[in-house]
């Protein structure tokens, strides 16, 4: 019979996007450099305290906001999360909205996500040493559903809560075009970023529950009786979202103290590895031995 997972000690970790550079409310902090097999992350790993739970957090383009979406060091980012103990990582960050019910300051919390990018890293693994994991269901349900609930609770007057929806990973740093844009449309996208889909790959493979709380600032650019999108209107209704965020992650930390809530995703690589160890690359196994030593027990033991 299978051990119960012990999560006790795990932590909490939460990735900024723009206009989210710090997290409020964070307390007994701590900046923690963090080197991993695959670059530094960033920016600085924030450690601290919200409610009862312990919160490690990333602004994901750096605080300065120096990053551009395709120089963002994803696979550092999440396995420094990983290396500090998170297994659940909640995303927080600007998209724009292709349905007409999803309205600039209104927020959703997306459960597929279409990939549109092309300079991205895909996969932890490699070099010697293959797994495929289930993305099927890309989010943490069981997170997805804490997260909305929060933010039904906690969302201010004028902001609305959207649970599900598809989220459409573009390239960038430009936004889309017109005709990209009423294609994303026509296949049923609800909102559309260009940062999130690669996380959440990345955080599947290193066993962490994903979930995003995206923030709508525009209408893209289909809707022609709208301004199109620019960073003055992405900026100014950033700042007002940025904002209702505390209250809403103060509350889905008070749940998750209280649940601590097993995840499917804790145990995606299970069936995944399909390189037997002994086959691995010496290089390759220590570079993975975070993600696989539940598995094929730690590297640095064998």
């Amino acid at each position: 019979m299978t051990e119960p997972m012990d999560l006790s000690h795990a932590r909490v970790g939460v990735i900024g996007g723009s206009g989210l550079y710090a997290m409020p409310g964070l307390e007994q902090l701590e900046e923690h450099s963090v080197e991993t097999p695959f670059g530094s992350p960033s920016d600085v790993m924030r450690l601290g305290r919200l409610g009862g739970m312990e919160v490690v957090f990333l602004a994901r383009h750096g605080r300065d906001h120096h990053l551009m979406p395709m120089e963002v060091p994803y696979t550092a980012n999440i396995w420094a999360m990983r290396s500090l103990g998170v297994r659940w990582l909640i995303s927080v960050s600007a998209v724009g909205s292709l349905k007409e019910h999803l309205r600039p300051r209104d927020m959703v919390v997306p459960d597929q996500f279409i990939d549109r990018t092309h300079q991205r890293p895909q996969s932890f693994f490699g070099d010697g040493c293959v797994a495929h994991v289930s993305l099927a269901d890309p989010t943490c349900p069981i997170l997805n559903d804490l997260l909305a609930d929060a933010a039904e609770q906690a969302i201010p007057a004028g902001h609305h809560l959207h649970r599900g929806g598809t989220y459409l990973c573009m390239e960038g740093p430009a936004f889309s075009t017109r005709a990209e844009s009423e294609l994303y449309r026509s296949w049923g996208c609800a909102v559309i970023g260009m940062t999130k889909h690669t996380e959440a790959r990345l955080a599947r493979e290193a066993e962490i529950a994903y979930s995003s709380l995206s923030m709508v600032t525009d209408f893209d650019c289909w809707q022609r009786d709208q301004d199109a999108v620019s960073v003055e209107l992405v900026l100014g209704n950033l700042k007002a979202n940025a904002e209702a965020t505390a209250p809403i992650l103060s509350r889905v930390m008070d749940q998750l103290q209280a649940t601590r809530p097993v995840s499917a995703a804790h145990t995606a690589l299970a069936d995944a590895l399909f390189t037997r160890k002994e086959r691995v690359p010496t290089e390759t196994r220590r570079r993975l031995d975070l993600f696989t030593a539940p598995y094929w027990g730690s590297f640095d033991q064998a």
